[in-house]
């Protein structure tokens, strides 16, 4: 279960970076994106890479019983 969470902290990190990336125009990939030059979405990735991170941090403090 650890493992789980490490695995979609990370992805939900990876992808609220991605978000960001593109909303605020450093990441215009692909060209035909909605959410490309968008203040919305910096917002909103900003939030899931935060619960990403969370998750992370819930998981390390977690420990598996012998």
């Amino acid at each position: 279960m650890v493992k789980l969470a490490y695995v979609l902290g990370g992805l939900l990190v990876l992808i609220g970076l991605l978000w960001m990336g593109q909303g605020s125009g450093y990441f215009p990939y692909p060209a035909e994106s909605f959410m490309i030059d968008q203040s919305p979405w910096i917002y909103r990735g900003a939030l899931v890479a935060v619960v990403g991170v969370v998750l992370i941090v819930l998981a390390r403090r977690k420990r598996p019983l012998p």
